[in-house]
């Protein structure tokens, strides 16, 4: 989904911070047990799919990272460890930003 949000195939709007999964997570819990849990497995799936994203802040990016140590036989110098790592965080604060812009978005339009 997010391949598709940066391509424009998927719209931005699409993209739910916490007071949105705080809503769904309130929903399912009406619906009963086995739909909240249902929720939550949906939801912690979710989280470790994101988490492998080769992002250099996340665990999928120490993966990338590892790839790359393999490949050129040496490990990655600390100067472009560290960019990444800047990129990576700059790129997750963007995304929860714009998560937390759709959710207010929403509870006030």
């Amino acid at each position: 989904m997010l391949a598709r949000m940066v391509t424009g195939t998927a719209s931005l709007q699409n993209l739910s911070g916490p007071i949105s999964i705080a809503q769904y997570a309130n929903a399912h819990a009406q619906m009963g047990l086995a739909w909240f849990c249902f929720f939550l497995a949906v939801l912690s799936l979710s989280l470790c799919i994101m988490n492998l994203l080769p992002i250099p802040i996340l665990d999928g990016g120490h993966l990338l990272y590892y790839l790359i140590e393999m490949i050129k036989g040496s490990p990655v110098s600390e100067r472009m460890l560290e960019a990444g790592q800047y990129v990576g965080l700059l790129f997750l604060a963007g995304l929860m930003g714009l998560a937390f812009y759709n959710d207010i978005l929403r509870l006030v339009g």
